[in-house]
């Protein structure tokens, strides 16, 4: 694993409750995290951060604490934002402040040739992508209540990276945005296993990102893998970490086979390989 996370968290106590941040320090494309103690006299609500609300959300491991997940957006302007906790104590309506100091992560750049009708799309493929976008973002803004995990995350390949999240894209030297997810070196036919428990939400082939599947873990997280050859999975079936999803391929848009694995949390793309590492080191212990 390539982030080494301290286990160590920040306290802040001030007045109410205790807040632990696992890293008040973050960098654009990461994920904060907050653990919250449970007290008698208090009940939580919800956080704001940047205008968007986020759920209080039940610990999975620990029936004496929530927790909060706020994703940092890849474009987030470096500066320091508050969180703002939304809570009741003795049904009196207050809130806490936490404090986040963001940085620029300085993503790399990389060039890649593909399929040219994969860079200039036809009215045809962009209706398409456009129809395949709106789809999947409707599934990424659904949080489903219940937390699907009970253990700590695995990768879904062992193998080279061979490009990591965050690099701006160069497509046939069009700057084409930035790389969702992480690249993992696969011949096709390698197979391809779930990062951890969850519901299948969506396996289809895809414009942009082939033959997907999509996994939701609960509480707004979700696992994706792209450009696979085979699917042996299909939506609705519940599996679990280390389940067989199917094939790797170069389907979508590729510059040669490859598995792409991505984490969406609260609707928004993050580095994965962090995630994990934070995750696993601080929640799932």
């Amino acid at each position: 694993m390539r982030f080494i996370l301290p286990l160590l968290f920040f306290v802040l106590s001030t007045f109410g409750f205790e807040v632990e941040i696992a890293n008040s320090v973050i960098q654009n494309g990461k994920v904060a995290l907050l653990e919250l103690t449970k007290e008698k006299n208090i009940s939580y609500e919800e956080a704001l951060f940047n205008g968007k609300k986020y759920k209080v959300l039940a610990h999975p491991k620990n029936n004496e604490k929530f927790y909060l997940l706020i994703p940092i957006d890849y474009e987030e302007k470096i500066a320091k934002k508050n969180i703002e906790i939304f809570y009741k104590e003795n049904n009196k309506q207050k809130s806490k402040i936490v404090a986040l100091d963001i940085k620029d992560a300085k993503y790399e750049k990389e060039t890649l040739q593909v399929d040219g009708s994969k860079v200039t799309l036809s009215e045809k493929d962009k209706a398409r992508s456009s129809k395949e976008y709106a789809e999947a973002m409707k599934i990424y803004n659904t949080s489903t209540p219940k937390s699907l995990i009970s253990s700590k995350f695995i990768v879904p390949l062992d193998s080279k990276i061979t490009s990591d999240f965050g690099r701006a894209r160069v497509y046939n030297n069009a700057l084409k945005g930035y790389h969702g997810g992480t690249d993992f070196r696969a011949v096709i036919g390698t197979p391809i296993v779930a990062a951890n428990d969850g519901v299948v939400v969506l396996a289809k082939d895809r414009f942009y990102s082939g033959m997907s599947v999509l996994i939701d873990h609960g509480h707004g997280i979700y696992s994706c893998y792209f450009h696979m050859s085979k699917f042996d999975v299909k939506e609705g079936e519940k599996v679990k970490k280390g389940d067989v999803l199917g094939l790797s391929g170069n389907s979508g848009r590729v510059s040669g086979p490859h598995l792409h694995f991505g984490i969406r949390v609260g609707s928004k793309q993050v580095d994965p390989l962090h995630f994990i590492a934070l995750i696993n080191k601080n929640l799932l212990l």
